[in-house]
């Protein structure tokens, strides 16, 4: 059976669960809400900590959501989320989306946020997500795309950032502009082209209070993290180079008029 030959470049460090946990279905997912109803059954592939998933339990309550992610550590803290929201509708898998186990035909959704970029093939990941669900029933996936996030003012170091980033994923077997590929990998997973809804969607940090978030936990990420030391142990970077990419966040978080805004790719694929 194929599995994971990529390595999760992120990890679950502090910083990372950061930027996790801030997610919901509102701001990561909102191209999939209309879709859902209450007696759906769905699962959510790579579900860290449990936020979005928690959102979409309550979204079906009359149904049921399966919580996936590879890590089991993760899934004790994604219980504890559903478990803090009173929801009894979620059921909690160590799996790989490569080779899901679960039955043909099983789910009315199945919902990846943030995972194609980092398995290493995401075609295979998509058949495998179309396999599990039902006829008429939805496969949902969206994915950041790095080499389109854009920010402002152009702080020295930053674009050493954006690149260090982009060669350490690749080496790791993910893709980081996952986000332009999306519609590509769907076809050559064989959705037909009419079956696929394509939209963009964006995150955006300016505020003081973003500004500070987003700029430290991508400081604390680049020197602490898993990230850091597959940068160091890949020869990729020196712990010297990541102390100065950790500074530029810290010095565009501090500028007054900073502004940063990612952009990902969104699927609807209709089976």
């Amino acid at each position: 059976m194929p599995q994971e030959t990529a390595v999760y470049t992120h990890g679950h460090h502090e910083s990372v669960l950061r930027s996790h946990t801030w997610r919901t279905a509102a701001n990561s997912a909102a191209y999939l809400l209309d879709s859902l109803r209450p007696h759906m059954k769905v699962l959510d592939i790579g579900c860290g900590p449990g936020t979005i998933t928690a959102d979409l339990a309550a979204l079906v309550p009359d149904g049921q959501v399966t919580a996936l992610d590879r890590a089991p550590g993760i899934l004790q803290q994604a219980r504890a989320t559903v478990e803090d929201r009173g929801l009894t509708n979620v059921r909690f898998a160590v799996g790989d989306v490569h080779a899901l186990d679960h039955p043909d035909d099983t789910f009315c959704v199945t919902h990846a946020h943030q995972v194609l970029q980092h398995v290493g093939d995401p075609v295979q990941a998509l058949r495998e997500m179309r396999r599990v669900t039902r006829p008429g029933g939805i496969v949902a996936v969206r994915d950041a795309d790095y080499a389109a996030m854009t920010w402002y003012p152009e702080v020295p170091g930053m674009d050493a950032w954006l690149h260090l980033y982009e060669r350490v994923t690749r080496a790791n077997g993910g893709e980081p502009d996952a986000g332009r590929r999306l519609h590509a990998w769907a076809r050559q997973a064989g959705f037909a082209p009419e079956a696929v809804t394509a939209t963009a969607g964006t995150w955006c940090y300016r505020t003081p209070e973003e500004r500070a978030w987003w700029s430290g936990l991508w400081a604390d990420r680049t020197v602490s993290s898993g990230y850091a030391e597959l940068a160091v142990d890949g020869g990729h970077a020196t712990p010297r180079e990541l102390t100065e990419i950790a500074a530029a966040w810290r010095a565009w978080g501090a500028e007054e008029d900073a502004w940063f805004a990612v952009l990902h790719g969104e699927l609807l694929c209709r089976v």
